[in-house]
């Protein structure tokens, strides 16, 4: 058993991990003796146990762990082309269906455009070709003409479905219906958020009622009417601030969004001026549509991956840079997409990727513990004299601890019921009315609060509450920092949205004493969050950077690309035709390169407002 791996011969572990046909006795006696058991079979091999296991287990959680020994990889007998040999030998003009399916939704357009038939055959197929090209429009006025036909659906962004949705609603012509759309934005450059702004107007034109949710300025200047909710967020909004026309919005004194639309110099991180520390170079990137391209990327900066929708930014940085640093700084197991080498590692310590998931997926996590003010606070209450006497410990305020928890709810708050067929419902617990704790934890106060007193109270009223005790106020000011004074200490981590969740990652890392060496990833930090919002995402970031840091964020909002050290843009277009550097160099220089669809729009924010 204890064998190394790399000691064993070819044919034994041939037999550990596919199994061996000979029959085994099996014999087990446990370390007591109160049990044994023994059988004869023939060993079926970890391999195939694992398999066996991930087709017959009901638990999601565990099918994702037996995913981590998974890979796909193509079928050898189609080579990944799904269809048996004789569908495949059908060809027009030299392409079988599959591979048309393999071309980006632009290609294949032109193909079934300027397809050579005879007239006998174009007139048995003009309606099927008409459909055709008709629903591919749809997808590229949507700003998807760099998506493949056969791209799994597993595999889309949030944003990308939700515009293949629309994109069907717009080939069904219906009128008189009422459209919601929450941030169709995401992951869209620019150039893309024009044709959606065509694509709506078309939808309204048609008689129908858009509605959509969203922070881009581009969409609201678009907007025939504006609905401004407010004035801040969490307890301090819920209000309508302001209805009418953009016109209107730009003249308001009591919008805080029609302040930023007035004056969009307003997002700014003022003067700074940094040194790089070093470099990071990815050699040879030829991932996915990448171009063999070298890429590097300064250290000590705050730097900006641009450029349009598919032009490969996900594919360098979370496929290729953030795998492999994650496989050099904590071994794991996971294959970084195709490059040479990475140089410059021994210029950072770690990597950490700070994306939009949720901090937690139970109702027992929130902002409190995930950012461990909850331990000091549980602590100060450790130490009350009413503790002391009873002797309690920290574990007795705890809910993971059945010493102070209710007994009823195990220190949820919520009871979970089931509904079946249905997303389960969670109801306040009966028994602690959603106090999490029992009646003897609950007695112990400290400046008249109870524990769960404390988990009520937003942050910002922690703050004035804690303020003599520097341990808990350092914690909950990183959080009030990042902008969440609003949220509750007790909080729930299933009610974050996924910019909240994000910002509290962000204020953890604030929290701890770093080195100056970490290297930060952020894909689309920007995602939901309003001007304001987007100010203090940068107040943070850059003080990270000041700490000598490198914060890395894949980004189309112009505002934070505009207060980057440095860029990088990618492109030229989507697709097959991206993959390549088209630019780089400081949002000034970039605004002036010919070829960068960033650097367009980024010279009308720079010199004309």
């Amino acid at each position: 058993m204890m064998t190394p791996i790399e000691k064993i011969s070819p044919k034994h572990l041939r037999i550990i991990l596919h199994g061996s046909n000979d029959l085994i006795d099996f014999k087990y006696q446990s370390k007591s003796g109160d049990s044994s058991w023994q059988y004869t079979d023939a060993f079926e091999g970890v391999l195939v146990n694992l398999q066996r296991s991930f087709m017959e287990t009901d638990s999601e959680s565990k099918r994702e762990w037996l995913k981590q020994f998974m890979r796909d990889t193509p079928c050898t007998s189609c080579n990944g082309k799904k269809l048996k040999p004789e569908s495949l030998a059908v060809k027009i003009n030299d392409k079988g269906i599959m591979d048309v399916c393999d071309l980006s939704i632009d290609q294949c357009y032109d193909f079934f455009a300027t397809l050579k038939l005879t007239e006998n055959e174009q007139y048995i197929a003009r309606d099927v070709l008409k459909e055709i090209k008709e629903r591919l429009e749809f997808l590229m006025n949507v700003g998807l003409n760099y998506l493949t036909l056969n791209r799994l659906s597993s595999t889309l962004s949030g944003g990308e479905s939700q515009r293949i949705r629309l994109a069907t609603q717009i080939g069904s012509n219906l009128t008189g219906v009422l459209y919601v759309l929450d941030e169709p934005t995401i992951g869209l450059h620019q150039r893309d958020n024009e044709r959606l702004i065509k694509t709506l107007t078309k939808l309204r034109n048609l008689g129908n009622t858009v509605i959509v949710v969203e922070h881009d300025e581009e969409i609201m200047r678009n907007s025939d009417w504006i609905l401004d909710l407010g004035p801040g967020a969490g307890v301090h909004g819920g209000n309508v601030v302001f209805e009418g026309t953009i016109n209107q919005i730009l003249k308001s004194t009591k919008s805080v969004t029609g302040n930023y639309l007035k004056n969009n110099s307003l997002i700014n991180l003022g003067e700074k001026t940094r040194n790089r520390s070093g470099s990071l170079i990815v050699k040879g990137a030829a991932e996915n549509n990448l171009k063999n391209i070298d890429v590097e990327i300064p250290l000590g900066l705050f730097v900006s991956v641009t450029g349009v929708s598919g032009s490969g930014k996900s594919t360098l940085i979370n496929d290729i840079l953030l795998k492999s640093l994650e496989s050099h700084f904590y071994s794991t197991t996971v294959k970084p997409g195709r490059h040479t080498e990475i140089i410059g590692l021994e210029n950072i310590d770690k990597v950490i990727a700070i994306d939009q998931s949720p901090i937690g997926r139970t109702p027992r996590s929130n902002p409190a513990t995930y950012i461990g003010v909850f331990t000091h606070i549980r602590e100060l209450y450790a130490n009350t004299e009413l503790s002391k006497e009873r002797g309690y410990s920290m574990g007795q305020f705890s809910f993971n601890v059945a010493d102070g928890r209710c007994f009823a709810c195990d220190g949820d708050g919520v009871k979970q019921i089931e509904m079946q067929f249905l997303s389960d419902v969670y109801v306040k617990c009966d028994e602690c009315k959603g106090k999490r704790y029992n009646s003897e934890t609950l007695s112990v106060l400290y400046k008249g609060k109870n524990i769960s007193d404390i988990l009520d109270m937003t942050v910002f009223e922690a703050l004035e509450f804690f303020e003599n005790i520097p341990s808990i106020k350092r914690k909950l000011q990183t959080i009030f920092d990042v902008g969440l004074g609003y949220i509750k200490l007790g909080q729930s981590s299933t009610t974050l949205s996924g910019g909240e969740a994000q910002r509290v990652k962000l204020a953890s890392e604030l929290s701890k004493r770093g080195t100056g060496k970490t290297f930060y990833i952020l894909d689309e930090p920007t995602t939901g969050l309003h001007f304001a919002d987007v100010q203090k995402l940068l107040d943070v970031l850059n003080r990270l950077v000041n700490l000598g840091n490198t914060v890395l964020v894949i980004e189309h909002n112009l505002d934070v690309i505009k207060n980057s050290d440095w860029l990088i843009d990618l492109g030229p277009e989507g697709g097959d035709e991206g993959g390549q550097i088209v630019t780089v160099g400081t949002p000034e220089q970039v605004a002036k390169s010919p070829g960068s669809y960033t650097g367009k729009y980024l010279k009308k924010l720079l010199y004309t407002k």
